[in-house]
């Protein structure tokens, strides 16, 4: 999906004229590896792929939840950022902070201040661009990456493992 598709979705126009993709049907800048792609690519291979999906899937499954709730019944922004930066950072592309802040489907200054949280908890960090002073990219730290890694890890687990009985009774590791 383009970001023109998504914007035309949302009523849109992203502005300039740089080739965009979308993660997790956020906006995201095409861009060349980060200087972490090495660590990003760590696991590499089917369980890395699985990731990946769950990550999307997350994602897609929360745009599909807010089409058929209020919006304002949920309202999770740092996860949305989350999942788009893990999924970018995966497929080694670079997010501008103003994609960062599109994909978490909040107000732009509701964005950002996650995204300051995230960055003072370790969890993300800010690049400058280095051809462009006014822009600047944001990405999951290792420490980041291991907890999206070990959480999306758990989830397959306990989807493969059948997470949910027939009878409603959560596997074991599930809690109630």
């Amino acid at each position: 999906m383009t970001v023109s598709h998504m914007r035309a979705a949302n009523g849109g126009a992203m502005p300039g004229g740089e080739q965009t993709t979308v993660a997790n049907g956020s906006a995201v800048h095409s861009g060349g590896m980060t200087a972490d792609a090495g660590s990003a690519l760590r696991g590499a291979g089917p369980q890395h792929d699985a990731r990946i999906a769950l990550a999307r899937e997350l994602y897609a499954a929360r745009r599909r939840r807010s089409r058929l709730f209020p919006a304002d019944l949920f309202g999770e922004p740092t996860w949305d950022i989350l999942l788009d930066l893990y999924v970018a950072g995966r497929e080694s592309r670079r997010v501008p902070t103003t994609s960062a802040c599109i994909g978490a489907h909040v107000p732009p200054t509701t964005a950002l201040r996650w995204l300051r949280i995230l960055e003072s908890r370790g969890f993300v960090e800010r690049e400058s661009d280095g051809k462009d002073g006014r822009r600047t990219f944001v990405r999951l730290t290792a420490r980041g990456n291991a907890a999206m890694d070990d959480f999306l890890d758990a989830m397959l687990a306990n989807i493969g493992d059948g997470a949910l009985h027939a009878d409603g009774a959560h596997a074991p590791g599930m809690g109630a």
